[in-house]
């Protein structure tokens, strides 16, 4: 399903990093977007910046509720993409809690998959849904045990999913490093030596912009044969 005029893309978490550089994308290849995120000011300034024509709601991710009277509002359309997330932080497991395993994992995963739920009956025939992962599933460290587990859980449901829901497509994107705002726990001298030490390491020599992670987003919504598969984008990170 080529992505033209005609195309209805929808973003739950579209106002800030990658959801917004994808839903800007989506505009500027001609489809018609919806966004939706939990801050009705996040949700205002996107709008500011995006392309005319883009719709914004005010949704919570965590609500089932909210999600479903989201959807309806919207209507039919061809392809979801979930990109909504809090801030990452370092976890070592000696300070791992159940609560805060419970927090990474709820939006990230348990609500991303209740989205996927609710979109389903939206979704036009030929459509796609795309959730984020990350590269952390194939390679953690120290520190990175939640980030690791809930990439790979997310990775494994999209290949369940891709089985369940076809023809509809499933599939994930996993960043490597990207300069985004997910990043905003750190101070800045500490978020750019991160981004310096990491490109150093990187085969291309540079972290990803969330430019560069939204063109994943799109291909897989544009690829008509493409399911149950994860789009890397890492500057080479897991061949280095």
């Amino acid at each position: 399903m080529t992505i033209n005029t005609s195309t209805r893309i929808v973003l739950l978490g579209g106002t800030s990093g990658i959801g917004l550089a994808t839903a800007r994308a989506a505009a500027d290849a001609g489809a018609s977007v919806v966004i939706g995120s939990r801050n009705p000011a996040s949700v205002e300034r996107a709008l500011a910046e995006l392309p005319a024509g883009v719709i914004g709601h005010t949704v919570d991710a965590s609500s089932s509720d909210d999600v479903a009277r989201f959807f309806d509002a919207v209507g039919e359309f061809d392809h979801f993409a979930y990109t909504a997330a809090e801030n990452l932080s370092s976890v070592p497991i000696e300070e791992f809690t159940v609560e805060r395993g419970l927090a990474f994992f709820s939006l990230r995963v348990i609500h991303a998959l209740d989205a996927v739920r609710l979109a389903v009956p939206h979704l036009r025939t030929g459509g796609s849904i795309t959730l984020t992962s990350g590269t952390a599933a194939f390679a953690g460290g120290p520190g990175w045990v939640l980030g690791s587990a809930a990439s790979g859980a997310t990775i494994s449901a999209v290949r369940s999913l891709a089985v369940e829901l076809a023809p509809l497509r499933v599939n994930a994107v996993a960043p490597g490093v990207v300069r985004s705002p997910l990043w905003g726990l750190m101070s800045e001298a500490d978020r750019e030596a991160m981004y310096r030490s990491a490109s150093e390491s990187l085969p291309l020599g540079r972290v990803a912009e969330t430019s560069d992670v939204a063109k994943a987003y799109l291909a897989l919504m544009d690829q008509d044969h493409v399911t149950g598969t994860v789009s890397v984008v890492d500057g080479g990170a897991l061949v280095s």
